[in-house]
């Protein structure tokens, strides 16, 4: 798989799932972007802290510090606040999604995300 471009976008993904966390890697590398990873919600708010992403992808269910919570902190920090966030989670009800978007993500997506629409929705907030 080639390598980024050294000013390839970067985008964190935050996930606990090693093998779905993989797979987001992948296909996002696949397209050009840079990828960060965080196994939790605490690791993710560090990450961002960090690096500065164009992009986040949050996990909602996660050990430790939640995807809900991380967003929320993210949100609420005037030096993260204006970084784009997509849920990602298994959890699909409309509450769940109303949920999210409270917590002041951007987009909600449910699992599974074909790789498709994964691309297609993050190109929406990050061009490669």
């Amino acid at each position: 798989m080639p390598s980024p471009a050294p000013h390839a976008p970067t985008i964190v993904v935050a996930e606990d799932n090693a093998d779905q966390r993989s797979l987001y890697v992948t296909i996002l590398t696949g397209v050009g972007y840079r990828v960060l990873e965080a196994a939790d919600g605490a690791e993710a708010v560090d990450v961002v802290r960090k690096e500065r992403p164009g992009l986040v992808l949050m996990d909602v269910t996660m050990p430790g510090t939640s995807g809900w919570n991380a967003v929320r902190t993210l949100k609420n920090d005037p030096e993260t606040r204006e970084i784009p966030i997509i849920v990602i989670t298994g959890l699909a009800s409309a509450w769940d999604r109303d949920a999210s978007l409270a917590s002041g993500c951007d987009e909600y997506l449910a699992k599974p995300v074909s790789p498709v629409r994964l691309i297609e929705e993050v190109k929406k907030f990050l061009p490669p």
